[in-house]
């Protein structure tokens, strides 16, 4: 195995977390996974070596997501009875009933806002890391995840976040 494998290999986990979380489904999620790591390899001699496999690797999985998603829109979507909800209610955790919870209010943000939580919240990657991912300026990507927190607390009923303004008259 060359050093190129052991480095793509080693970044299956968070491409497959991440996929995950945009796809909201196994299946599509295990085939994003996939058709970024084909694509690695395909465009490896693209890659320069001491520059961030994972933002490179993160642009290809964002990439073919994006095209995915257009696809799915001009071919129309269909849902396989078996990934249908089910209508019984099972007893559950308070803390899943708040995973379930997040997971809707995500779903209810705008494509750009959710990419951009998913990136830092849930990979832990800095802003210019996201930045490079996305194509997009590092404020672009501030302002994407200062205007969808703000729209997670609200669609949470979180008490909304105080500005310096405000905690000064509060005080």
């Amino acid at each position: 195995m060359n050093d190129f494998a052991r480095l793509l290999e080693a970044e299956i986990p968070r491409l497959r977390r991440y996929a995950r979380a945009l796809t909201r489904n196994v299946t599509r999620a295990d085939d994003l996974v996939q058709s970024c790591l084909v694509r690695g390899i395909a465009k490896q001699h693209l890659w320069q070596p001491g520059t961030n496999l994972r933002a490179w690797l993160f642009t290809i999985m964002h990439n073919q997501h994006v095209n995915n998603v257009r696809h799915s829109a001009r071919e129309g979507i269909t849902v396989d009875l078996a990934d249908a909800p089910t209508l019984t209610a099972e007893p559950v955790a308070t803390t899943r009933l708040e995973l379930r919870d997040l997971e809707r209010a995500l779903d209810k943000l705008p494509r750009e806002q959710r990419e951009v939580i998913l990136l830092v919240g849930l990979e832990g990657m800095a802003y210019e890391e996201v930045a490079e991912v996305l194509g997009v300026p590092v404020g672009t990507v501030r302002s994407r995840l200062s205007r969808g927190r703000d729209a997670l607390r609200r669609l949470m009923g979180m008490p909304e976040k105080m500005h310096d303004s405000e905690r000064t008259r509060a005080a």
